[in-house]
């Protein structure tokens, strides 16, 4: 029962600073799940990622599916209550107060810097977890090319996610 507490104190205080969603938060939470807690290895917690990613619904189910491996359905359950109900109740009523200003140019400053916020954490995020997770000179490369295709071209994000699978299927990327 400790760890289901544990679980939910965890969760509920990572919840306050989930600018840009739980993809913000990733390398937090993987440095808490897998050294701090030992609850998954970096393999579960990479698969765990990877199917919330290309599940349809929110972006938190990797914390879903962490409770559910640390305590079946119940921790799931807990996880993902924990996960949501901090950042529904600030955003909530921090909606109430933006709508509460009469200037546009204040509300459109304030959505501005938030949405600077979400997005500087999601990239720092990501480059940190490309970090933890990136275990051979291939994987570094991949990284990079993807980002450099992302960032000058127009692809779909399915091809390079396609490509990525190809070549962890083929054993050039591990």
């Amino acid at each position: 029962m400790s760890i289901l507490i544990s679980l939910f104190l965890k969760l509920s205080a990572f919840s306050l600073i989930a600018f840009g969603g739980v993809n913000a938060l990733l390398p937090v939470l993987f440095n808490l799940a897998v050294n701090q807690e030992h609850w998954v290895d970096v393999q579960t917690f990479s698969d765990y990622f990877a199917i919330a990613q290309a599940a349809p619904g929110p972006n938190f189910m990797t914390v879903t599916l962490l409770g559910w491996h640390i305590y079946g359905v119940i921790g799931a359950l807990v996880a993902t209550f924990a996960i949501a109900w901090p950042s529904s109740i600030l955003i909530f009523y921090l909606q109430r107060l933006i709508m509460g200003i009469k200037d546009p140019l204040k509300k459109k400053s304030i959505q501005y810097a938030a949405a600077a916020l979400a997005i500087g954490l999601v990239l720092s995020s990501a480059w940190q977890i490309s970090l933890q997770i990136n275990q051979s000179v291939a994987a570094y490369i991949l990284t990079m090319t993807t980002i450099a295709i992302t960032f000058f071209t127009r692809w779909h994000p399915l091809y390079l996610i396609v490509i990525g699978a190809a070549l962890g299927l083929s054993g050039v990327v591990k």
